[in-house]
């Protein structure tokens, strides 16, 4: 099932073991390489900033993110193996999306599947193309060719038809 990004920020965590909320996920960690979520930023009361590691969660509900513990929750400078991704603090939203020819726009939401995989980023035109038919353009993971600091490389599916294509459709029939 796919779900919005809109469910991943500003969520409360709320552990099994004492029934009640132990943080708020501020954000997801999204790992630039592959795409996957690897945990969520969060606020705790008088603990500073954490992080909830995906691998730690037991359940995404309508209530927000379920833990077992507060235990889950780690200081960023103890998560070692991660340090290279949490360091790139990488932002999905706002990523300028473009093909080899021309810019798409700026991704302003996506969809992520159970797995935590990013599967479809939803791309709003720029002012110039937004007078066409279509406002919003929907990219799937396959059509992603690179993702850096600086924008999301997609392939590009414009149709390139023959002169022998394109004279054959204009003929009466």
């Amino acid at each position: 099932m796919l779900r919005m990004s809109g469910s991943l920020r500003n969520q409360p965590v709320l552990s099994l073991h004492s029934g009640t909320q132990i943080a708020v996920a501020l954000e997801p960690i999204i790992n630039p390489h592959n795409l996957k979520i690897l945990g969520w930023w969060c606020k705790s009361p008088g603990n500073g900033q954490l992080v909830l590691l995906a691998e730690n969660l037991r359940e995404i509900d309508a209530n927000g993110l379920i833990v077992n513990d507060v235990d889950e929750l780690t200081a960023p400078e103890d998560l070692v193996r991660h340090r290279e991704v949490l360091d790139i603090r990488f932002q999905l939203l706002d990523k300028p999306v473009k093909t080899k020819n021309q810019k798409l726009g700026k991704v302003s939401d996506y969809s992520y599947n159970d797995g935590l995989f990013v599967q479809k980023l939803y791309v709003v035109r720029s002012l110039i193309k937004v007078f066409s038919s279509e406002d919003t353009v929907i990219v799937d993971r396959t059509q992603i060719l690179e993702v850096t600091d600086h924008h999301i490389l997609v392939r590009d599916n414009e149709i390139h038809a023959t002169q022998e294509e394109l004279s054959g459709a204009t003929a009466p029939a």
